[in-house]
């Protein structure tokens, strides 16, 4: 893997939760795709079309989707998100049940139902052991869906989705998946979590661009949503210019109101290409490894590092968030590291690392070794 990643000596680059570096291949589709719009403009368009079908097609296998047809290419997180809060028929005294930890995505969303008369239930992550059984205990008669992250992006807990999604689809509640902080780095599958929803930008784990996110859609689920973008692609034909008795999409691409981001098509199809040449299951063993051996490096130093992410197995993610003990702010620890070359993120309280599975074990010595100089 080293020919596909070439980052700066510079730096230690723990922050894939954030925003990853491309791989090489990612940069060359993008080059090549700049050099092809120089020349021939929109010329291969139909080719272009064919590395789009390609896309959906790699990111159905990545979560196990049924069908291509319920994959759409949307923007990001936030917009997937947003077509599925306003495009529920909300009545006043309906709720919703989500994590008090949300990233903002997941909470501004639904939190901005409210002047609908729509409740927002939230459940503390961190008031127990079971934080799933009480977001089903949460749910009545008048819960319309429950929302999660499959990883909390400040913590990295990792969420059981399985016994949520069982007792949804059970009570005909709908279930929507944050899988950002999942797809690229942890097997997921779509089938068996019974989800109605998921959606992920792709320039995390999936090592992709920033504006371009699968939003996945239940072919049950997608008619209980009420579109309010609408444009020349989403309808059933969207190559007839002339149609004026226009219908809706059967499939997914009903949410894609207008053109494609074909730049950034062409670089996460890339990204995903390699990835599913490795195996999710091989890219999740080496993360979980290198996981596994920054807790061990923390842990030889528990006097001067508090780690404040799970240490429990089933838990445990890409993601490993810590405070360095001794009165400094959590802020000028991050700062401190960053000058030092250590790219990271403050989140959560602390200081969050986040390797993937092609970071040198070597790296993680050094940013430990940064970390206890400060």
């Amino acid at each position: 893997m080293n020919s596909e990643f070439s980052l700066s000596e510079d730096i230690i680059y723990l922050n894939h939760a954030a925003v990853a570096p491309w791989p090489a291949r990612t940069a060359r589709a993008v080059e090549a795709f700049a050099r092809e719009n120089v020349r021939y403009g929109a010329a291969h368009y139909p080719r272009w079309l064919e590395v789009e079908s390609s896309l959906r097609k790699r990111m159905a296998k990545l979560i196990n989707s049924p069908s291509t047809a319920d994959i759409a290419i949307l923007k990001s997180t936030s917009e997937a998100l947003s077509v599925v809060a306003h495009g529920i028929d909300w009545r006043p005294g309906d709720n919703l049940v989500i994590f008090a930890q949300e990233f903002p995505s997941n909470r501004l969303v639904w939190e901005a139902l409210k002047p609908r008369g729509v409740e927002v239930r939230l459940i503390d992550l961190q008031a127990d052991q079971h934080p799933e059984q009480r977001m089903i205990a949460a749910c009545d008669a008048r819960t319309r869906l429950v929302s999660v992250s499959s990883v909390q992006y400040a913590s990295g807990f990792r969420t059981d989705l399985e016994p949520i999604g069982a007792h949804c689809r059970q009570r005909g509640i709908l279930y929507c998946i944050d899988a950002i902080q999942s797809l690229g780095a942890i097997p997921f599958d779509v089938q068996h979590y019974r989800a109605d929803f998921v959606m992920a930008d792709g320039h995390k784990w999936m090592l992709g661009p920033e504006g371009c996110a699968l939003f996945y859609s239940r072919e049950e689920a997608r008619d209980r949503l009420t579109l309010h973008q609408h444009g020349w692609r989403m309808v059933a034909r969207p190559g007839d210019y002339d149609d004026t008795s226009w219908s809706l999409s059967p499939t997914a691409t009903r949410f894609e109101c207008g053109s494609p981001n074909m730049l950034g098509i062409h670089a996460l199809d890339a990204s995903l290409s390699l990835l599913l040449e490795i195996g999710i299951d091989r890219v999740h063993g080496a993360l979980m490894e290198r996981s596994d051996y920054l807790l061990e490096l923390f842990e030889r130093h528990a006097q001067r590092i508090r780690v404040l992410s799970s240490c429990e197995q089933r838990r445990r993610s890409g993601i490993v968030t810590f405070r360095l003990e001794g009165g400094e702010p959590q802020d000028s620890v991050y700062r401190r590291l960053m000058s030092a070359g250590v790219v990271c993120a403050s989140r959560g309280g602390g200081v969050r690392f986040s390797p993937h599975f092609y970071t040198p074990l070597s790296d993680l010595d050094r940013a430990v070794e940064k970390l206890l100089s400060i």
